[in-house]
């Protein structure tokens, strides 16, 4: 008798997990693809923002990296564009405050001419020439032609927008 109620013990337990873990499957198997895809979504409309930064009468878009620091530079941007007041410095790049600090995650690196940098957390720093420091990079401007005659002529104000 005490194997009987053993084995409909057990096998009422068995049931019970077998059960359980079939609903969860079940579950997790009709989120996943809402997920995946509104990720999927959310990545596809990140890549396809550029920057748009006007400098006098010549407009320049740029390619913004993926990282922390610009997600809170595009959200600046969200109220309706930002105008900076750049300096020229060494000869090779124009260096403006941003008036905030942002995040920053610096790594040692070598720029070129198009690069845009987030120096000390707030500055952005535009470059047409090359240098090696610890910067956060922020983006890269798309054409780079006469870069040096746009940016290498003394002090500058430049507004970056979201592009539509």
């Amino acid at each position: 008798m005490k194997k009987i109620a053993v084995t409909l013990l057990l096998g009422l337990i068995l049931a019970t997990v077998l059960t359980g873990c079939g609903k969860q499957e079940s579950i997790s198997n009709q989120t996943e693809p809402e997920n995946k895809q509104i990720a999927e979504e959310t990545i596809s409309e990140q890549e396809d923002v550029k920057l748009n930064i006007q400098i006098g009468d010549t407009k320049l878009t740029a390619t913004p990296e993926d990282n922390e620091s610009v997600d809170a530079f595009k959200e600046l941007l969200k109220n309706g564009g930002l105008s900076i007041q750049f300096l020229e410095y060494g000869g090779f790049e124009q260096v403006g405050s941003i008036g905030i600090s942002l995040p920053r995650n610096d790594v040692q690196t070598t720029t070129s001419a198009g690069d845009i940098v987030l120096y000390s957390g707030n500055q952005l720093v535009m470059f047409y020439g090359s240098n090696s420091w610890a910067y956060t990079r922020i983006g890269k401007i798309d054409s780079i032609e006469d870069l040096q005659n746009i940016l290498g002529k003394g002090d500058i104000t430049a507004t970056f927008t979201l592009a539509e």
